[in-house]
């Protein structure tokens, strides 16, 4: 019988990695604060936390979660945070306190915001001031009861940090006016819990530690259980494919410019970070591309995780090729496709390759990935140590190699369901414990898996997800429009962008209104950048509209 699907790994990394010595990411943060205390862990702006300041800051947030608002065991607290110093801070104490981390994107309308927490039941949450204006909004409509307000600057280093936020505020005018009720400012917090001992919270591995929310075909997002044993096992999963590449250097230096509430940074910079005693050089603004080659001259950094519009964009900016590359050892690129011509300019600038690796929120979400020191190609790479993958037909058969399906991945990475959606959840799984990615592709006779299209029509801009529902489901509310699809189209710098096609009741209603819609009710990179007006769409006999169709309209 033909092969139809297997494994193959780099040369001396087991097939399968070890059960993990931690029964919990709590305990393996524990242990990291405990052996690398004397080591730095997360710098921004100037300030630098060590893994004991951590550790100390951390256990302090989290008695003041468990203490003062008393909350328990599998209670959800919300992270409304860019890359700041508070952020590893409240994670840490969130899942030291035996609590549910929900990651929420900064720059979501109210109306996402809203329905994340409303879902979530996120009885707390801890937010950016810059964005409290948007929680207003809707907060009286959700079960969150208290609001740990922060400012950037609250953790920097005096004078810096009390500068910081005078001009954010009152120079550059980054903190709209809001008027919530009751709140309590994140430093406040931490004093409140200085003195107050945390009561041990027993933590399993299948105990859920983060709500990852990631779009859906129903056209809402749905939470990603992630469990402490899916990111334990991805954390030990990443090590082992790391294999020996840092030997020899004292402590790698990360750089940290993917926003921590997407999993791809959250586990391949945080936790992966965490675990190894790793140095985090967290990037608040990486649009700020000058100031971010300025951040990043005053390190010999060994860890890039990023996405191919930020390479590119980086290698565009002047005084990038002046940096120190000597220490580079493992750059990684994932959340959408790295482009060969990008690629072939980062390794002759940085004489390292851009690695290429593919994964899910699902997945944690490291599962394919190619070896650390690999030539660029065009494949995703091999199923990472403790991970089978298989191509699939339209039933769930699995095919045999060469030929081209749906991509299936089975591992202890994989998510335990989404939340409160069994039906959700049974949709995306084959028995067996199998996961439909809904991404399409093949696998050759060595392993290497290659994306050849997607099932769904998710449309991928700079790295995040996009379902073309979501998008559909608030232009349709607009009055005078009857029905629309939404599509993606290729873009040089995002990979691609939203396109529209609508069909109206009548001739009022302009591109403009549609694009102003959006501009209010979704996040920047889900809106539309173009509208096109049509007398009917594409369907089938039962009447679904074609994306496809429409899709195979656009110019490559």
């Amino acid at each position: 019988m033909e092969k139809i699907w297997l494994k193959s790994y780099d040369p001396g990394i087991p097939a399968t990695v070890e059960t993990p010595p931690f029964k919990s990411l709590k305990q393996m943060i524990e242990h990291s604060f405990e052996v690398y205390a004397d080591r730095d862990a997360f710098t921004n702006m100037g300030t630098t936390l060590s893994f004991a300041d951590l550790d100390r800051l951390s256990l302090r947030f989290a008695a003041f979660l468990q203490k003062d608002l008393g909350l328990k065991k599998g209670d959800r607290v919300a992270i409304m945070l860019p890359n700041v110093l508070q952020y590893p801070v409240a994670m840490c104490g969130i899942l030291r306190a035996g609590l549910i981390a929900v990651n929420v994107n900064p720059l979501y309308t109210a109306r996402e915001l809203k329905h994340q927490l409303k879902d979530s039941g996120s009885k707390a949450i801890v937010i950016l001031e810059n964005f409290a204006h948007t929680l207003a909004e809707v907060v009286d409509d959700t079960d969150v009861e208290d609001i740990i307000l922060t400012n950037v600057g609250d953790l920097l280093n005096f004078p810096k940090g009390a500068i910081v936020n005078v001009v954010l505020k009152y120079v550059k005018k980054a903190v709209p006016a809001h008027a919530l009720g009751k709140t309590i400012s994140f430093n406040n917090a931490l004093k409140r819990g200085r003195n107050k001992t945390l009561d041990e919270v027993d933590v399993e591995l299948m105990d859920v530690a983060f709500l990852q929310y990631t779009g859906g075909t129903t056209g809402v997002s749905k939470g990603a259980m992630l469990s402490h044993r899916n990111l334990v096992y991805n954390v030990a999963q990443t090590e082992a494919w790391q294999g020996n590449v840092f030997e020899g250097t004292d402590q790698v230096v990360a750089v940290c410019a993917l926003p921590l509430y997407h999993i791809f940074s959250l586990q391949g910079n945080c936790l992966v970070g965490i675990s190894q005693g790793f140095l985090n050089v967290m990037i608040t603004n990486p649009r700020d591309f000058p100031a971010f080659v300025e951040e990043l001259s005053h390190y010999k950094f060994g860890l890039f995780n990023a996405v191919n519009t930020l390479f590119a964009a980086l290698l565009n900016t002047p005084g990038f090729d002046k940096l120190d590359f000597s220490q580079l050892k493992v750059v990684v690129g994932g959340g959408m496709a790295v482009q060969p011509a990008v690629a072939e300019q980062w390794k002759a600038i940085t004489g390292s390759n851009i690695v290429q690796g593919y994964g899910l929120t699902e997945t944690s979400p490291a599962s394919i990935c190619n070896k650390p020191t690999a030539e660029f190609s065009g494949s995703i790479g091999l199923p990472i140590t403790s991970t089978d993958v298989i191509i699939t037909d339209d039933d769930g058969n699995p095919l045999p190699i060469g030929e081209i399906g749906e991509i299936c991945i089975r591992g202890p990475q994989v998510m335990e369901g989404y939340w409160q959606r069994p039906e959700e959840t049974e949709k995306t799984m084959l028995p067996g414990d199998w996961l439909k990615t809904g991404d399409v592709g093949r696998m050759d006779e060595d392993g290497y898996v290659f994306i050849e299209d997607r099932k769904k029509d998710m449309i991928l801009v700079s790295g995040f997800n996009v379902y073309p529902n979501e998008v559909e489901n608030v232009v349709v509310e607009i009055d005078g429009i009857l029905e629309a699809a939404a599509v993606g189209v290729p873009n040089p710098k995002s990979g691609e962008h939203v396109k529209i096609f609508a069909v109206r009741k009548h001739d009022g209603v302009t591109e403009q209104d549609v694009l102003d819609y959006c501009a209010e009710n979704l996040t920047n990179y889900k809106r539309p950048r173009e509208v096109e007006f049509r007398e009917d769409l594409p369907k089938t006999n039962v009447g679904k509209i074609l994306r496809r169709e429409l899709r195979d309209e656009v110019p490559e």
